[in-house]
């Protein structure tokens, strides 16, 4: 048997069926399958997959105000949006079950506590009962991404227990923001999941530094996306593909070790379910010499409070 120390994780770096949010969800289901038949104990899915990244943004002029091209595609966007509330989730949820696989899934999320009309970029946690944990909405999203998807909250700062690990996430660039890094440490996260719609550039440093820093094992997991993944009943088609290099996310998921050092390093071009077994035991040893929140910490000098409570424009009272 293997060892209680031990856990099988899967890095599923694939392509969405862009914006077409039925379609990705079967590929996504499919990717659960494969990861659960190899019996691993986590499979993990790239930022925004479902239903895909708002490559079209830089694409097409997106800061035109008032464009009706740009209002055409972002109604699209918000259709193939994902509403949890309504079950959109659910057939997830059943295979995470019936699997005993737990999932890190990117989402386009249409939160129906903000009025169900803005986006958010989302990552759900699901553990293996099939139970949604966590839905972490991005703090800030990233410059062009601003022109379609609202700020975050702290709601979904949170940690999860997987046998001996304690995992938590968060997308894209907030792997970079020290403070929400800060408070998964303190929480005692000791594997980090970070997503990534896909770019080597991004994963290639960041992975190991969060790594060194942290002393925790990291996973990086990215999408592709190639000019051919773009469906040809997309609104305004043409106009994105007329600026679209052929290559627009190259994957780049990997791991890292505790001590810094590659687990498995990027992984490019391809679409692949990454596999790869982590043993607890690493991070007790790298601890030895630094632990961020633990003996290397001075709480009496430095705090970081953390506002979790999910932000909504109303509150009733009856």
């Amino acid at each position: 048997m293997k060892s209680l120390n031990e856990i099988n994780v899967a890095l599923a770096q694939i392509a969405p069926i862009w914006l077409n949010k039925s379609k990705t969800l079967e590929k996504i289901k499919d990717y659960i399958v494969k990861a659960g038949d190899l019996k691993c104990d986590l499979v993990t899915f790239g930022e925004s997959l479902l239903p895909g990244y708002p490559f079209w943004v830089s694409l097409t002029n997106g800061a035109e105000f008032n464009s009706k091209l740009q209002k055409e595609i972002h109604a699209h966007y918000i259709r193939n949006a994902v509403q949890i509330e309504n079950g959109d989730l659910n057939e997830i949820c059943e295979l995470a079950k019936s699997k005993n696989i737990s999932i890190y899934l990117g989402i386009i999320e249409r939160a129906q506590n903000r009025g169900g009309h803005s986006l958010y970029c989302s990552l759900v946690y699901i553990d293996k009962t099939g139970e949604i944990k966590s839905v972490h909405r991005k703090l800030q999203p990233t410059y062009e991404e601003r022109l379609t998807w609202s700020p975050g909250d702290g709601n979904g700062l949170q940690v999860h227990r997987l046998k001996q690990f304690t995992v938590g996430g968060l997308n894209c660039w907030e792997n970079w923001m020290p403070l929400p890094r800060t408070s998964l440490y303190a929480m005692g996260e000791n594997l980090h999941v970070a997503v990534w719609p896909g770019a080597k550039r991004n994963t290639i440093d960041i992975t190991k530094f969060i790594a060194k820093e942290s002393r925790s094992f990291v996973i990086s997991v990215s999408g592709l996306m190639r000019k051919k993944d773009f469906p040809k009943n997309t609104p305004h088609f043409d106009e994105i593909l007329a600026n679209a290099p052929e290559i627009l996310a190259d994957g780049g998921s990997c791991i890292s070790g505790p001590d810094g050092e590659w687990v498995i390093e990027p992984v490019v071009g391809k679409e692949d379910l990454i596999v790869a077994s982590l043993d607890f035991n690493r991070v007790l040893e790298e601890r030895q010499n630094f632990d961020p929140s633990g003996h290397y910490s001075r709480p009496d000098v430095t705090q970081l409070i953390v506002n979790r409570e999910r932000q909504s424009i109303l509150k009733l009272k009856d």
